[in-house]
Formats: structure tokens, C-alpha cells, sequence
């Protein structure tokens, strides 16, 4: 392309009467391709970071692989050959057993509260991140006043609803061992107390409300699974291969063992955000679409106004292909203008919504509090490139008629 064709391309954009200013229409069409290109860029943010967010919170309780047994009973009975297995797997950092059940809490008051009680080793090695989030570094050490190995912990918003603060005591009653009563025919749950040793709280609602750690013992001791376990927790190298992880742990111990990745453990949560994000950048694409076709009905007037221009232009001597370049060049003048003021206003609002956190939202329904940004490279790459290339495209229906048109004809259009 010439300096010629870039020189005329430039003037058909300008506004008439020797003003330098870009005409309405151009602008227009600039500013449907930058709002497009700022709302995609801000909106696949925030659902990256919607999504990192809640990978990060769900995993600070949930291990990278789940090691289960088919069946309905949910209880592992020869766990100590399998965690042999599992921790001389290549990709095992740590393994360790754990407890999963459902029991009512209630500490000494009128309410009770229904709960999700995990056990977990007191000394066990670090399969998942809980530990950290304690308010206080001895919080899963489990150990009571009176040194024995029997406390709990609870998340700081179900201590906060059952008035359980660290030194008071819990009741838990769970179906897990329940007896027939003798007298009365009726199902008499297990009981047990255990002392308040210390609270979590990781900032996502469904621990910090729900769940209460237990000792591995005395959680069984609740779940009535005697000497076994619900499964085997597992932390692997590497989050993101874990799947090559679950598959080979699986191979290797066999029937009637399985295991789950993190990702398997919450697909529902995470398929739920991807299709979500794949319907907002569709809504939003259509933005572009629109000033696609605002382009294409701009470069359309253009082409019909500047008709004779045009054939005084090819009865001088310029090729068709060179007036073709100059409707193209226009699209994509307004492409790239369009794209980086529509880049840089997302940039701007995405790294403000990331910085400031002024937009909150209720924890109870979204499990964060405020809304989380993401900004990742290809993301924006990709949303650059196709801003790019859709007033480029959208340029050749207008730039192949202006082309076409007979010199003869076009200066004697009227």
C-alpha cells in the first residue's frame, strides 16, 4: 500500500469542508468497535477471575485427587496398603486417610445446626491448605486443656451461629453407629462432645458456615466406620496434571478403588462458570458485529458519495486494486483505533476493578465478596486480534464495489 492510497483513505475518513476532525460516521463506528472491545475484555476478565477465585477457595479444603471405593457405604477398609500405593505413585507430594460425613451440632444451646464433619490427621502431613487458614498456629493441633487428642475445629461463621468459641464444648449427634433402642423400637443417633479447640476461616462461605474438623479417630468414631476411612487425600506436584495423576493412581490400585481430580470432584461448578463465560463472549461479539455492520453501511455511503472521485481517479491512471486498498485501509484505521481505545479503557477498568474491589456481592450466594478479576494474555490477544480483523473483513463488500466501478459510469454519476 502506497502513501497515495494511505494519503486519500485518510481524507474520505475526515469530515468535509478541510476539517481535520474524523466525520460522525467514523466515529461512530470507532466507538462501537472500542465499547465492544473494553466490555469483552472486562467481562472475560472477571469471569477468569471469578474462576481462578473459586478454584483457589474450594481447593484450600479439597485435595488435588480424592482416592474412593465403588459402593454406596463410602468407606475405605484396607486404606493402609492403598496409602502405601498412593504415596510411591510419581506426582504424590503427600497422602494422608480423611473422613467425610453429616452429623447436627448443638453447644449446650436451643439451635442446632446441620454440618459437614471432616476428620483429618492431627499429625499428619499436608495434603490440603485448611491448616493455613487457622486463627491461630495451633488451631488443628487438636489437643484440649486437659491434653487429650479430641477437639474440634470449627469455620468462624458456624462458631459465630452456634455461640462455639475455643474452651466451650460441642455435642455432635450423627446417624453414623446409631442403635436400635431396646424400649422404645426407635433409632437412637451416636452421641459424642468434643471441646472447641480452635476456628479456620478461608473467606469461602461454604467452609467457613458448614464444616467441622475432627481428628481421624474420633472422626470415625462419628461416622461409625470403626478402622476405616472415608478415602485418601492427595496432593500432587503439579494442580494442573492431576488428571494423568487420577488416571494412573486408578490403574495402578484397581477394582474396586477410583479417583477423583479436583476438577471431577466440582465439574458441575466449573462447567457452569465456562458456559457462562462462553455466553457472555458471544452477548459481547455481537457488539462487534454490530459495528461490523455499522462499518460495512459507513464504507457503503462513502463509496456512493465519492463515486465520481473515484472514477476521475481510475480515468487518471489507478488501478482497481489500488482503490480497493483505500476502503480497505480504512477499515482498518478504524479498526486500530477502535481496538486500542477500546483496549486501553478495559485495561483501565479491569486493573481498577482488581486493585480498589469496589464492586461487592454478597458471599452467602457467590461464596466470594467482592468481584474478582483475571486478566490473562491470550485472553486479550485473541479479543485484540479478532477486533482486528472483523473491520478488515467487514471492508470488503464496500472496498470489491468501489473496485468495480467503470470510470465512465462513475464520473457521470450524479
Amino acid at each position: 500500500m502506497t502513501r497515495l492510497e494511505l494519503g486519500i483513505a485518510w481524507r474520505y475518513l475526515r469530515s468535509r469542508r478541510g476539517s481535520r476532525l474524523l466525520s460522525l460516521i467514523s466515529m461512530i463506528a470507532i466507538a462501537g468497535i472500542a465499547v465492544g472491545v473494553s466490555a469483552l475484555i472486562v467481562i472475560i476478565a472477571v469471569m477468569n477471575g471469578l474462576q481462578r477465585d473459586l478454584r483457589e477457595k474450594i481447593l484450600v479444603g479439597s485435595p488435588d485427587i480424592r482416592v474412593l471405593t465403588f459402593g454406596d457405604d463410602m468407606r475405605m477398609d484396607d486404606w493402609r496398603t492403598a496409602l502405601r500405593v498412593v504415596r510411591r505413585q510419581p506426582g504424590v507430594v503427600a497422602a494422608a486417610p480423611f473422613v467425610l460425613t453429616q452429623a447436627v451440632v448443638n453447644a449446650g444451646h436451643t439451635y442446632s445446626e446441620a454440618v459437614q464433619v471432616a476428620g483429618i490427621p492431627a499429625d499428619g502431613p499436608a495434603v490440603t491448605e485448611i491448616r493455613q487458614h487457622g486463627l491461630s498456629p495451633k488451631d488443628f493441633s487438636f489437643r484440649t486443656p486437659e491434653g487429650t487428642v479430641r477437639g474440634a475445629v470449627l469455620g468462624k461463621l458456624l462458631a459465630q451461629r452456634l455461640n462455639a468459641y475455643p474452651g466451650e464444648r460441642i455435642t455432635v449427634y450423627s446417624a453414623g453407629g446409631a442403635k436400635m433402642s431396646a424400649v422404645t423400637g426407635s433409632i437412637v443417633p451416636h452421641v459424642d462432645t468434643f471441646r472447641v479447640t480452635g476456628l479456620f476461616e478461608t473467606g469461602m462461605y461454604e467452609y467457613d458456615n458448614q464444616y467441622v474438623f475432627l481428628p481421624l479417630d474420633a472422626a470415625r468414631e462419628v461416622a461409625g466406620l470403626g478402622q476405616a476411612v472415608t478415602g485418601i487425600e492427595v496432593k500432587t506436584t503439579d494442580r494442573w496434571r492431576t488428571n494423568e495423576v487420577a488416571r494412573r493412581l486408578s490403574d495402578t490400585l484397581g477394582f474396586p478403588y477410583r479417583s477423583l481430580d479436583w476438577q471431577e470432584q466440582n465439574r458441575n461448578l466449573f462447567q457452569a462458570l465456562k458456559l457462562e463465560k462462553l455466553v457472555m463472549s458471544v452477548i459481547l461479539f455481537l457488539i462487534l458485529m454490530v459495528a461490523a455492520f455499522n462499518i460495512v453501511s459507513t464504507l457503503t455511503m462513502v463509496v456512493a458519495d465519492k463515486t465520481r472521485e473515484i472514477g476521475i481517479l481510475r480515468a487518471m491512471g489507478m488501478r482497481a486494486a489500488a482503490i480497493k486498498q483505500i476502503f480497505l485501509a480504512q477499515g482498518a484505521v478504524i479498526g486500530m483505533v477502535g481496538t486500542g481505545l477500546g483496549l486501553l479503557l478495559g485495561l483501565g477498568l479491569a486493573l481498577a476493578l482488581q486493585r480498589y474491589e469496589f464492586i461487592k456481592i454478597d458471599p452467602q450466594v457467590y461464596f466470594i465478596d467482592h468481584l474478582p478479576v483475571s486478566l490473562e494474555f491470550v485472553d486479550v490477544t485473541a479479543i485484540v486480534l479478532m477486533s482486528l480483523s472483523i473491520p478488515v473483513l467487514a471492508t470488503m463488500y464496500p472496498a470489491r464495489q468501489a473496485a468495480r466501478l467503470f470510470p465512465v459510469e462513475a464520473i457521470r454519476h450524479e
